[in-house]
């Protein structure tokens, strides 16, 4: 219980200082966006690196080499925990946007902080919309900002099943022609979905799997890429189950 206020304390105190923070960064963003992109990044990984301190997770990463340093890439992972987020994002080598579902543009100043690093609000009930965001994840990916979705669409509540991975999710690398990292996390709903409203200690695993260029894929594979995809991260998984 101590750990949980005192995350929440933490997130609540970041985002109520960060307000003139944010001011500056806007107008920094003004006269140089690459140094606004910079400033932002640091100051995320930051926030993210002590709230994990606090929560006492323990992670054990494996073949991080498999993300490449040199080009922006679409990570593509499984979703049951909130932490997922800050625990991949302090991985990152380069700036990286996430996609978020639109409800998540309540929260003031937490959307700033999302926006300021090129987040985007996926509305999952608005086709047309809905375009429009996996329109902007390619433009940020050609622009050479990675990005983060998660295709089962939400949090899966069910430990050790996955959702259907969406196949709209990887149009982002088929138009950009980047390459697909699968992103495989175990364990990660320990920290606090599964004994809410409780925060605590738990061993993490992540996995990156080999980069995946859809060009290169035989056509039943492009067809059904979802799947595809989804079956490397599921065998991954259940093979790293045993480690935690």
């Amino acid at each position: 219980m101590i750990r949980t206020i005192i995350i929440i304390l933490a997130v609540g105190i970041f985002l109520i200082l960060s307000i003139p923070v944010l001011i500056a960064l806007w107008i920094i963003g003004k006269y140089n966006r690459e140094l606004k992109d910079k400033s932002s990044l640091k100051i995320v990984l930051w926030a993210f690196r002590l709230c994990l301190k606090i929560s006492g997770v323990k992670v054990t990463v494996l073949n991080e080499e498999n993300v490449p340093l040199d080009k922006a890439v679409l990570y593509v992972g499984n979703h049951r925990s909130y932490f997922d987020i800050p625990l991949t994002y302090v991985r990152v080598p380069r700036l990286t946007g996430y996609v978020a579902k639109k409800e998540m543009e309540r929260y003031p100043l937490l959307k700033n902080w999302m926006r300021s690093l090129h987040c985007l609000f996926l509305d999952r009930k608005n086709i047309k919309e809905g375009l429009k965001t996996i329109l902007s994840c390619i433009e940020k990916i050609k622009s050479g900002i990675s990005i983060c979705i998660f295709p089962e669409g939400t949090r899966n509540k069910v430990n050790d099943t996955f959702l259907p991975f969406h196949e709209g999710s990887f149009k982002v690398a088929e138009k950009s022609g980047c390459p697909i990292i699968p992103m495989t996390i175990n364990n990660s709903a320990a920290i606090f979905e599964d004994h809410l409203p409780f925060v605590k200690k738990a061993h993490v695993i992540i996995e990156y799997g080999k980069p995946i260029y859809i060009n290169e894929l035989l056509p039943e594979q492009k067809k059904h890429i979802g799947n595809y995809v989804q079956k490397i991260i599921e065998e991954t998984y259940f093979r790293n189950k045993g480690l935690v």
